[in-house]
C-alpha cells in the first residue's frame, strides 16, 4: 500500500536556512486563527529547568532561617518553582550556601557540590558565605566559598532579606534562560576534547562545562545582587 505524503503548497520542501519563510508562514497561520509559536529546542528546555530549580537543603548558619523565610506562606517561592528542595546532591539542581562555612566543613561542602550533575548552580547568600563576614579575620572560617567552588549569584547580607533571596533567584533563572542546552556543557566529547580534559584534570579529566568555557578554568562570571530595586513587586514579576 501506498502511503502518500501531504504536500503543503506554502512550505518549501528543498533545504532552507532563513528563518524569514517560517515566519511568514508563521503570520499566516496566526491570521487564520491557529495558534503557532516559533521557538529553539534550548529556549523551550531552558525555560522548564529556569522553572523548576531544585535546591540543596544547605543552610549551616543564621541565613538558614531565611531560606526557610522564603519558603514559608508570606513569601512563598513555589510560585517561581524553586520550592522542591532535596536532601540528596545527586537529586538537586544547585547549592543555595546559606551560611558560614568552616574549614572543617569546606571537603563536605566540596564534596557535594562534586556529587550535582551538570548542569549546577551555586548561590551564595549572606556575608559569611560570600567573604567570612564578622568571622573573616578568625582562624577556623572560609573567607569565601569562591575559593573552594565556582559562584553563579551572590546575594550580600547579613542576613539578607528574604526579598533580596527572590531577587537574587531570578537573577538565576535568567542565567539559566539564555544558556546553551544542546552542543554546550551536554555534548559528548571528541577524542581531542577527552584527551585535553584528562590532561587537565587528572584521573576523571575535568568537566563539559568548565572545558568549553572561555574564561579561566573553574570559575564562572557571577551576578551580583547589589541592591533590590524599590519597585520590585515579585507579585508583578509573576504576571509579566
Amino acid at each position: 500500500m501506498e502511503v502518500r505524503k501531504p504536500h503543503i503548497k506554502s512550505i518549501p520542501y528543498d533545504e532552507f536556512k532563513d528563518n524569514d519563510t517560517l515566519g511568514k508562514i508563521t503570520q499566516e497561520l496566526n491570521e487564520g486563527g491557529v495558534n503557532v509559536v516559533l521557538g529553539s529546542l534550548d529556549q523551550a528546555i531552558n525555560w522548564g529547568r529556569s522553572n523548576s530549580l531544585w535546591s540543596l537543603t544547605f543552610g549551616t548558619s543564621c541565613c538558614g532561617i531565611e531560606f526557610m523565610a522564603v519558603g514559608c506562606a508570606r513569601y512563598d517561592f513555589s510560585r517561581f518553582g524553586f520550592e522542591v528542595t532535596r536532601n540528596s546532591p545527586r537529586q538537586a539542581d544547585l547549592i543555595m550556601c546559606a551560611g558560614t562555612i568552616t574549614n572543617k566543613m569546606a571537603p563536605v561542602f566540596k564534596r557535594l557540590y562534586d556529587e550535582i550533575a551538570e548542569p549546577k548552580y551555586v548561590v551564595a547568600v549572606g556575608g559569611c558565605t560570600i567573604s567570612g563576614g564578622p568571622f573573616k579575620k578568625s582562624y577556623n572560617v572560609v573567607r569565601g566559598i569562591d575559593e573552594l567552588v565556582p559562584v553563579d549569584v551572590y546575594i550580600p547580607g547579613c542576613p539578607p532579606r528574604p526579598e533580596a533571596i527572590l531577587y537574587g533567584m531570578m537573577q538565576l533563572q535568567r542565567k539559566v534562560k539564555v544558556e546553551k542546552f544542546f552542543g554546550g556543557a551536554n555534548h559528548k566529547m571528541t577524542k581531542e576534547e577527552r584527551e585535553l580534559s584528562l590532561s587537565k584534570g587528572g584521573l576523571r579529566g575535568i568537566s563539559n562545562e568548565v572545558l568549553t568555557s572561555t574564561e579561566k578554568l573553574g570559575k564562572k562570571t557571577p551576578i551580583i545582587v547589589t541592591d533590590v530595586p524599590e519597585d520590585f513587586d515579585p507579585n508583578k514579576e509573576l504576571t509579566d
